[in-house]
């Protein structure tokens, strides 16, 4: 077989499926979406001749084949990587600035973390952390090589990146301890007080107020402010509510601020980190995409939350 009509990435994606023994699970693993692991184990069967896995009661399950391709595989895939290893420079010489985005108040959970980590084993790699104006125009940033990573939703037109989850975050109404509102908080009165809202864009409506429009319903904004970061202040000292990502409140220390549910069901969303796979080479770039996921799960594990009301 000549080597060069090979796309060796795919040996990466039958070790991943072989191990996980399922699509979806193997193409997060891999940054990769559902689709495009499918289309990838339809490419190793047509290289192998062979269905590789099979579907059974219990799930997928390689097939003899797959089986004996395994020692071969694992063998040719650590060789590979010993071998890119000695082609790449050392971690700590490396002297290059690695830009990335993130909404300011992810600023506070990945920063300090990042940079004693990069203190410590690539004090060569700095960081650029450029302005928060919502996850399209990051994620467009990054596929237009502007950015090298961001931390973010997923947005539409992202498909050609990687997606390395990081957590689930989730809605909490913040307001004052001793808001009037804090012993009837039903829907009606929520709608009814004055509420802060986040917009690096300066809008006045979000999802939310779509949400409420569907319903017939809307709520009075009191103020638009461009950083999360400046929310726990305001509404300590006001009769204002915000409804925030619940991590906006471990951020910033703010005494005298309470968390509620929402008298509203609110679904939350997944946040990740996104980058090119043109940026899969880049040592820089991979070290401090490796260090923002290891700074999420360990963030994940921490105990603690806002008190609640």
């Amino acid at each position: 077989m000549n080597l060069r009509s090979v796309d060796l990435n795919l040996l990466v994606v039958l070790d991943a499926l072989l191990e996980e023994r399922h699509v979806t699970r193997a193409g997060k693993r891999l940054g990769l979406s559902q689709p495009a692991a499918s289309n990838a184990l339809e490419r190793l069967r047509a290289m192998f001749g062979d269905p590789l896995l099979e579907r059974t009661r219990d799930g997928l399950r390689p097939t003899p084949r797959a089986e004996s391709l395994r020692p071969a595989l694992r063998d040719a895939l650590e060789s590979t990587a010993r071998l890119v290893a000695r082609a790449r420079p050392d971690l700590s010489t490396i002297v290059q600035t690695v830009r990335w985005s993130v909404v300011d108040y992810g600023l506070p959970l990945f920063v300090p973390p990042l940079l004693a980590s990069l203190a410590e084993h690539a004090p060569g790699i700095d960081l650029v952390v450029s302005p928060w104006s919502g996850a399209e125009d990051a994620l467009a940033a990054v596929s237009d090589g502007a950015l090298d990573l961001a931390v973010s939703v997923h947005a539409p037109g992202a498909s050609e990146l990687r997606w390395q989850r990081l957590f689930e975050e989730r809605y909490v109404v913040a307001m004052r301890a001793d808001h009037p509102a804090r012993r009837r908080f039903t829907l009606e009165r929520w709608l009814a007080l004055p509420h802060v809202v986040v917009s690096g864009r300066g809008q006045a409506s979000g999802a939310l107020d779509a949400a409420l429009a569907a319903r017939g319903l809307s709520r009075r904004v009191g103020l638009v402010v461009p950083s999360f970061l400046a929310v726990p202040a305001i509404v300590a000292g006001s009769d204002l509510v915000a409804l925030v990502p619940e991590r906006v409140l471990r951020a910033v220390v703010c005494p005298g601020i309470v968390a509620r549910e929402p008298p509203l069901a609110v679904s939350g969303f997944e946040v990740g980190l996104g980058w090119h796979p043109r940026r899969d080479g880049d040592l820089a770039t991979m070290r401090v995409a490796q260090e923002i996921v290891r700074i999420a799960r360990a963030e994940i594990r921490a105990p603690g939350r806002r008190p609640r009301a």
